[in-house]
């Protein structure tokens, strides 16, 4: 019943030609910062632009983003350039600009509170100490909108400081368990577009 639930739910996605969806990963822009634990947003945006054979190479309200047609939904991917602490800067002109509501909008972050690999997928929330999240929940003025959440594992001790941890590389192991992850990150964002949020928690939240 479910399995029916989920194609009956596609098929009327592929019939609303007015749906569009923003999806957002969230990292810093300058190369030092690639392959950093804070960085798993962007990683995740890029393997999903590759995936869905859209270019995310335009610039527009300080991102670089693309559009493209993924199962029937208009997608807008997009990189906010202005440094993770002001994520929605970015993000929430955008949405106005293509009139995405907020319940359209998933974001793609780290997690230091899951092990690495592990995704915790969200239809609302608080920040969670989270300075990326926390700048689009006042940029939107909600927290209304979903978000996928990639672990980057936590810091080796309390005393160990938080932003040389995020901003520090991933190391071999941790990269490939967060990039072992990627098909299923490419699927939640499918069922949560359909509609189907219930299904990619169950499936994916670990």
């Amino acid at each position: 019943m479910l399995y029916h639930t989920i194609i009956k739910k596609r098929y009327y996605h592929i019939m609303n030609e007015n749906d569009i969806w923003l999806i957002a990963g969230l990292g810093n822009p300058e190369a030092k910062y690639d392959g950093t634990r804070h960085n798993a947003g962007f990683a995740a945006l890029d393997a999903l632009a590759d995936k869905w054979n859209i270019s995310v190479g335009k610039t527009k309200f300080q991102g670089l983003w693309g559009q493209g047609e993924v199962d029937g939904h208009k997608v807008v991917l997009l990189k906010p350039l202005t440094y993770m602490n002001l994520s929605g800067d970015s993000i929430a002109p955008m949405a106005g600009f293509f009139k995405i509501p907020a319940d359209h909008v998933l974001v793609l972050c780290d997690d230091i509170t899951q092990e690495p690999g592990h995704l915790r997928i969200r239809p609302h929330g608080s920040a969670g100490g989270h300075n990326g999240l926390k700048s689009i929940i006042a940029s939107l003025g909600t927290d209304h909108f979903s978000r996928i959440r990639i672990g980057i594992g936590a810091k080796p001790n309390p005393q160990y400081d938080l932003a040389a941890w995020v901003l520090g590389k991933l190391p071999a192991a941790d990269r490939k368990a967060m990039t072992d992850r990627y098909p299923d990150i490419e699927e939640a964002c499918k069922l949560l577009m359909d509609d189907n949020l219930q299904y990619a928690q169950n499936k994916f939240n670990h």
